[in-house]
């Protein structure tokens, strides 16, 4: 490997501005394809489109049944009001023009309706005593949209397939509308529902996003200026990493990854990750500089030794990430793709742009005159804070009191690592206990305007998630079926708590025949007949399907995914007592029944991908070095902090969300360089002749600074997220960052004793079968004598 790599330093030294105006090239190509990055927060980005659930609800009932509405609020002393109602009606005929708008639906035409049935105008009386008496003599019209005196509500309804894109431009035509109707001044007037508040979290997220970068860029200067300040151009590394995610952000758009909630967080994640990186490339080259003088072998032997070595610490983070792959959410699928990608972006802005460039910095360094004239009149000083071994005093003082932790923890091994296993037992017993949210309103900032306008609307009109049963029939208008779903939605309504009402097509049939079902198909037919095409697509499709739907109230925040998982089930159970007529399929479905499949993915998934991360890891450590020993001892620490981590979500009382759900594979990822490092350093110096002893504590006090430095460099980045608006995100960087410093933590106190403890068992054994085998030799000769 290290020839190949060899070759490729040459290839990198005598081509050094090639390199860089490929890498510009592609800033370009990768600009363009971050075009293409769509928005993504729907129902898609939490139940993959292959699910039974989804399929359900994606085929037969979005695409035939769900609609959307924007709705507009307005609020005052008595809405029952004649100038009011003329506003309100101009409005709608100007919303009704807008592309992409199904119907529009309000009290002014409600009011014209019921107004032409009973004196043959189509049009709105003059007077506030006429408009409050029709409200007042219609309430089961008017209940809906006029809850009371104060309010009313205008529904602006649009396909539920209806794109992000057709969804901003009605919502942007609904607000110009409202602008533009003379609404009397003494009204308020909010422009609210699920079509404006996705918009409006689709903005958030965008502006999050640079946020995010900018703050995570800013602590990494932080970092660079601290720690690696010791070097020339410290803080280049961090323009090289930040071009391995512009790499990134092109090569989502062409391959079609959306963004998220969960997918931006990457970002921040990929500079902690991706800036070790270019520190290793960086920090060697110097070295090599320093040593040897010349600049095109300083850059043939960073590539041949460093190329390999970062490569195997990325192989190992991509193994821990490829986990997130296997979980049935598709914004965590997304999410283990960036990371993937990003880290083998940064891999190559690190070895390619971030060599070449130091390259060329350091030549053109030589040629400076002004800093000749510089150095001639004063002439550079060595550090006083560097001792004869090259390491500064601060290096020192933090290798001597890791050598100093590494004996003590040694010494009371047993203890050490016995309390380190009760906590992560503990940890994963509490873990169990940690609750699930898959609520999204509860995703995103709590005082953006568009979450604050949905929740007075919802506490204005009451909850509005349902559970769609979708009836398949022979014949829609059997009045069998009719008077089976009449019976069935009164006994749900009547013994379920948590189901509030019923809507479906029998009670439009009843509206239209005074209130009884016909005893016909041929009188439901004619029925049928006379009923507004509107209406009737809200409940049929066709001749063979129904729907039946239950008004659930605020479900998704009050029972959670899991009650609406047993609803489902409770519902299911009364079907089997009261079944259907023969030849009617019932489906249950609904974005909240689809919801019910995360639960999986977020208990028994998540575990399932930890695990599998672990195997992989395990698997991939042990292809490299072909030795148990080594395989395991990078990876028991960091099984032991994964335990420690559901305690600390526990005690944090946080639970658990698509992004949290990813901790087991992160800290796989990104917590096994740790030890990898140090089991490498270990082994070198146990080579040296050392003992096992000498050996750890020589480990800890050459590298230790190094994976400390390491270590601040992962957790400033992940730092950025603690920053962001978004409590999904704000939490997971909380976790995230304490699990960081847990991963160090059982870095420096968890692997020595272990490493020790293992490797001394192992060189026993092997000292034990020798004996062995040299008795069993002179058994032999001996027996060969007699």
């Amino acid at each position: 490997m290290k020839e190949s790599f060899e070759k490729l330093g040459f290839f990198v030294q005598n081509n050094r501005f090639s390199v860089l105006l490929i890498a510009f090239l592609f800033i370009i190509i990768s600009t363009q394809g971050s075009q293409l990055i769509e928005m993504e927060s729907g129902t898609e980005t939490f139940v993959g489109k292959d699910s039974p659930l989804y399929q359900d609800y994606d085929h037969l009932y979005q695409s035939i049944f769900q609609t959307q509405s924007i709705v507009v609020m307005v609020e005052g002393n008595d809405v029952r009001s004649a100038d009011l109602m003329e506003a309100v009606d101009r409005l709608e005929h100007q919303i009704g023009a807008t592309d992409g708008v199904i119907e529009t639906t309000s009290p002014a035409s409600l009011i014209k309706m019921i107004n032409y049935q009973m004196t043959g105008r189509n049009e709105l009386p003059e007077t506030d005593e006429e408009i409050k008496a029709i409200i007042d003599g219609n309430p089961d019209v008017f209940s809906q949209i006029i809850p009371d005196n104060t309010h009313m509500l205008i529904s602006v309804v649009m396909a539920g397939s209806a794109s992000e894109k057709t969804q901003e431009d009605i919502l942007t035509a609904t607000e110009d509308a409202v602008s533009l109707s003379d609404i009397p001044p003494s009204y308020n007037i909010i422009v609210t529902g699920n079509p404006a508040f996705n918009v409006s979290m689709n903005y958030e997220m965008n502006t999050s996003m640079g946020i995010l970068l900018g703050l995570s860029a800013i602590f990494m200067l932080i970092v660079l200026f601290l720690v690696f300040k010791h070097v020339r151009w410290c803080i280049l590394p961090l323009p090289v990493v930040l071009l391995g995610i512009v790499y990134t952000f092109g090569a989502m758009g062409y391959i079609g990854i959306p963004m998220s909630m969960v997918t931006m967080s990457a970002f921040p994640i990929l500079i902690g990750v991706g800036i070790d990186y270019a520190i290793q490339f960086h920090n060697r080259l110097e070295e090599e500089m320093m040593d040897k003088g010349n600049r095109t072998r300083a850059v043939i032997e960073t590539i041949k030794h460093t190329g390999p070595a970062v490569l195997i610490a990325l192989a190992m983070t991509a193994l821990g990430f490829f986990s997130l792959f296997t979980s049935s959410v598709p914004m965590i699928q997304d999410f283990g793709k960036i990371l993937l990608i990003g880290i083998i972006m940064c891999y190559f802005s690190s070895i390619f742009v971030g060599v070449a460039a130091l390259s060329i910095f350091d030549s053109y360094s030589g040629r400076n005159p002004l800093k000749k004239i510089v150095k001639k009149i004063k002439p550079s000083r060595p550090e006083k804070t560097k001792k004869p071994g090259g390491e500064s005093e601060s290096d020192r003082l933090i290798g001597r009191a890791l050598q100093k932790t590494t004996t003590l923890t040694i010494k009371y091994d047993v203890i050490v690592l016995g309390i380190a296993c009760i906590l992560a037992f503990g940890g994963l017993y509490l873990d169990q206990s940690v609750p699930i949210q898959t609520d999204v309103q509860t995703f995103v900032p709590q005082d953006m305007p568009a979450l604050v306008d949905l929740r007075h609307m919802g506490d204005v009109m009451g909850g509005t998630d349902e559970l769609n049963l979708i009836v398949k029939v022979e014949d829609n208008a059997n009045p069998d079926v009719l008077k089976w779903m009449d019976q069935f939605s009164k006994h749900e309504v009547a013994s379920n708590k948590h189901i509030y009402s019923a809507s479906n097509i029998v009670d439009l049939v009843k509206e239209y025949n005074d209130g009884v079902i016909p005893d016909t198909s041929q009188e439901i037919e004619d029925i049928y007949s006379e009923i507004p095409e509107s209406q009737k697509d809200r409940y049929m499709y066709g001749k063979n399907m129904l729907l039946l739907n239950f008004n659930i109230g605020n479900a998704v925040s009050d029972i959670k995914v899991t009650g609406i998982q047993e609803l489902t089930d409770i519902v299911e159970q009364d079907m089997q007592w009261m079944p259907a007529p023969p030849g009617t399929d019932v489906t249950i479905t609904g974005s909240s029944v689809v919801f019910t499949e995360v639960i999986t993915a977020l208990t028994s998934g998540r575990v399932a991908m930890t695990f599998l991360g672990l195997i992989l890891v395990l698997i991939g450590l042990f292809i490299v070095y072909r030795d148990w020993v080594k395989a395991l001892v990078p990876v028991i620490p960091m099984v032991i902090v994964i335990g420690w981590s559901g305690g600390v979500m526990s005690y944090l009382n946080i639970e658990y969300t698509p992004l949290t759900a990813t901790l087991g594979a992160l800290i796989l990822g990104v917590g096994s360089e740790y030890a990898i490092l140090m089991m490498e350093r270990y082994f070198e110096e146990k080579d040296k002749g050392l003992t096992p002893m000498e050996a750890i504590n020589m480990t800890s006090s050459k590298i230790g600074s190094a994976i400390v430095a390491s270590g601040a460099t992962t957790v400033f980045g992940f730092m950025a997220l603690l920053a962001s608006p978004f409590p999904m995100i704000s939490d997971f960087g909380t976790v995230t960052v304490i699990d960081i410093v847990l991963a160090l933590l059982a870095t420096f106190v968890v692997f020595p004793p272990l490493m020790v403890l293992l490797d001394t068992w192992r060189d026993k054994r092997k000292g034990d079968k020798a004996a062995e085998k040299q008795i069993e030799t002179k058994k032999q000769i001996q027996g060969a004598e007699i």
